[in-house]
């Protein structure tokens, strides 16, 4: 099983720039994107195109052209939760569940702790620890799949020190991934790749991707009992469609 997650930055910028011929040719067998910057009335048409028949399952935020995720899937899921069961951050698209025989998906877009969200991020993360909590407790194999907007440790961002006040590498927010991983998840691709100077985001206006000055802010964490399936992780920073690269995980017995 191929999985790979992806924060697009604007969904109908992609497809102006052959997002679609790009999907058809990583053949995924899920793909998990997120801020789609998209509301329901707004979806594409040109998804219909995809010559992979993919069944697509969409969570929008109230504002227009703000966050939003969606989930490809080859194969029809048995159940999709939207949300997490909150309407403070169920409002704004953020989090999109599917079940799909022994594994439970969580696309996930966490809010940024930037222009004074602070406070709204670390009740968000809260939130969602304790609704990975019960799916965990229903669920076999728990993966979730997004941006998480934090930077672990010192090895995932470009310049450690310089950002230790910035929201993204706090040490509130790098603590919540301690805590996270904790309860028995593991970061997929720190598993399989130790070395350093691998990112996820770059920051476009200050041309940060040339010079490879960049955060490791997406992630696809799983449950424990994933660990021996776990064949290659890796990330796609040769991959322009947005400021962020894509994450794929393949799993495999």
């Amino acid at each position: 099983m191929k999985i790979i997650t992806y924060n697009i930055n604007g969904l109908r910028s992609a497809l102006g720039k052959n997002f679609l011929l790009w999907i058809e040719q990583q053949d995924a067998d899920i793909l998990c994107i997120q801020e789609t910057k998209l509301q329901a009335h707004q979806i594409p048409k040109e998804l219909r195109l995809l010559r992979i028949p993919y069944f697509t399952y969409w969570s929008h935020a109230q504002k227009a052209g703000y966050s939003g995720v969606v989930i490809f899937t080859k194969n029809k899921p048995e159940k999709i939760i939207q949300g997490i069961g909150i309407d403070e951050f169920d409002s704004e698209g953020r989090t999109l569940t599917m079940v799909l025989g022994e594994y439970c998906i969580v696309c996930a877009y966490f809010p940024s702790g930037a222009s004074g969200r602070l406070d709204f991020k670390m009740r968000h993360l809260e939130a969602f620890t304790n609704y990975m909590q019960q799916l965990k407790k229903e669920y076999l194999k728990v993966l979730v799949c997004g941006d998480v907007n934090i930077c672990h440790k010192s090895i995932d961002i470009h310049n450690p020190k310089d950002n230790e006040k910035n929201s993204g590498f706090l040490p509130e927010e790098r603590a919540y991934i301690d805590k996270f991983i904790e309860l028995g998840y593991f970061d997929t691709f720190r598993y399989i790749n130790p070395h350093p100077h691998q990112y996820t985001w770059w920051n476009m206006r200050t041309n940060a991707k040339k010079q490879n000055k960049g955060w490791r802010i997406d992630y696809i964490f799983a449950t424990e009992n994933i660990k021996n399936e776990v064949k290659h992780a890796y990330l796609m920073p040769e991959i322009n469609f947005s400021d962020h690269c894509p994450m794929v995980l393949e799993l495999g017995t």
